[in-house]
């Protein structure tokens, strides 16, 4: 009787378990700040462009990680990002001048880390 209920017990965790991988996995859950997937904001610059920064960033493992990072970034007065998972980077126009440690700023904000960040010319 003992053996029939050890079994039924890791039987219903391993179902759990795999529900929630799957759902997971298909982009409906909670990764990166829980509660279903986040937007990404798209934004155009009002102003001229001044410039472009490409920022490498550490840490995004999903799309909505991705649309968390460009949100952060688009909060930003004067500045419009295009982040891409794939790449790990996020380009960054700016109408204004934007420092580095404004930028960094925003996405460690978010829960990432910036490798590296570069003037794009």
């Amino acid at each position: 009787m003992i053996n029939v209920i050890i079994v039924l017990v890791i039987a219903s965790v391993a179902v759990a378990a795999f529900l929630s991988s799957k759902k997971h996995f298909s982009g409906d859950g909670g990764c990166c700040g829980g509660g279903g997937k986040t937007i990404a904001e798209e934004k155009t610059l009002e102003g001229a462009k001044l410039g472009e920064k490409r920022l490498v960033i550490e840490g995004m493992t999903c799309e909505n990680c991705q649309n968390h990072v460009q949100n952060s970034l688009n909060r930003l007065d004067g500045v419009a990002a295009k982040v891409s998972l794939k790449k790990k980077t996020a380009v960054v126009s700016f109408s204004r001048e934007v420092s580095d440690d404004e930028l960094k700023k925003a996405v460690e904000g978010a829960g990432y880390s910036v490798v590296s960040i570069q003037e794009v010319k």
